[in-house]
C-alpha cells in the first residue's frame, strides 16, 4: 500500500511514519514531499499513490493548491495545526481531518476508514454535503484584538490598527499604524492562522503585513518584490521567492 506524505516539518513527517509503521507494517511511504511545487512535480511524474496524508499549511502555500493543479483520485487524510480549513478539506477526497500534533489512535481511526472504503470490500465515500453545508453556515471569525503584556501592564490593541507583525532577535512584535511596537505572545505561524487572510499576508519568515500598510512595491528580481511599508522599517520586507506567486493572487483578492 503506497502512501505519499506531504509535510514540511521533519519531526511531524517522521512521527507520521512511525505511527504508520505501528498501525500497519505493510504501508510503504513512497515519498515525503515538503512543498506545493515539489508535490505537483512528483504527482505529475509518478503513479498516484493509494493514500495521501497532507499537511494543509506548507511553506509555499496550502496543499489545496496541489489538488487544484493535479488530478487526484486517491483518498486524502489532511492534517493541520488549526481547524479553519475544515470546510475546504471536504471539497477534496478527504476521508479525515486531523489536528496536530497527530495522535496515533486518531490516525489509526482514519486508516480504518480508508481500509473500509477503499479496501478489498470497497464501499463508497460518505455523503459530506450536509456536513459541508453546516460548516459553511458557521461564520468564520478571526482575531479582533491582541492582548499585550509588558511588565505588570496589560493593554489591548485592535487588529485593525496593526500595520504589520514581525520577528526580530527571536521575539515577535506588532507595529501599530501609530508607530507603536509591542511584543506579542504568538509566533508568526500562529498569527498567520488567527488573522484575516484577506487583510494580512505572510511575505517571508520575518513579516506578516496588513495590505493597507503597503505604500510601494518595487521589483528587485524576476520573482522578488520589495515592499515599502508605513510605518517605515529597516528590516527585510522582500517577498520571498516561494511566496511571490501567492502574494500576487492575494493582492488581486484571490
Amino acid at each position: 500500500m503506497k502512501v505519499l506524505i506531504i509535510e514540511d516539518e521533519t519531526p511531524a513527517s517522521e512521527k507520521l511514519m512511525r505511527h504508520l509503521k505501528k498501525i500497519d507494517s505493510t504501508f510503504d511511504v513512497a515519498s515525503v514531499i515538503v512543498s506545493v511545487a515539489s508535490a505537483i512535480k512528483w504527482l505529475e511524474q509518478n503513479p498516484i499513490p493509494d493514500l495521501i496524508i497532507a499537511d494543509i499549511q506548507l511553506a509555499d502555500g496550502t496543499s489545496f493548491e496541489i489538488f487544484n493543479a493535479t488530478q487526484i483520485t486517491c483518498p486524502v487524510i489532511f492534517t493541520t495545526a488549526f481547524n479553519q480549513y475544515a470546510i475546504d478539506a471536504f471539497k477534496f477526497n478527504s476521508i479525515d481531518y486531523l489536528l496536530k500534533p497527530v495522535k496515533q489512535e486518531e490516525l489509526e481511526r482514519a486508516i480504518t476508514k480508508f481500509k473500509i472504503w477503499f479496501g478489498e470490500h470497497q464501499q463508497p465515500l460518505p455523503d459530506y454535503s450536509k456536513i459541508l453545508e453546516a460548516l459553511q453556515a458557521e461564520k468564520r471569525s478571526y482575531q479582533k484584538r491582541m492582548v499585550i503584556r509588558f511588565g505588570d501592564t496589560i493593554k489591548t490593541v485592535e487588529v485593525d490598527d496593526v500595520a504589520y507583525f514581525y520577528t526580530e532577535n527571536k521575539i515577535n512584535y506588532l507595529c501599530s499604524k501609530t508607530v507603536q511596537n509591542y511584543p506579542v505572545d504568538f509566533n508568526l505561524d500562529e498569527l498567520e492562522q488567527l488573522l484575516d487572510p484577506k487583510i494580512f499576508f505572510r511575505i517571508n519568515r520575518q513579516f506578516i503585513v496588513n495590505i493597507h500598510a503597503i505604500q510601494k512595491m518595487t521589483v528587485v528580481s524576476k520573482s522578488r518584490v520589495k515592499l515599502t511599508l508605513l510605518p517605515v522599517t529597516t528590516l527585510d520586507t522582500i517577498v520571498s521567492t516561494e511566496r511571490s506567486s501567492v502574494f500576487k493572487q492575494w493582492l488581486a483578492g484571490n
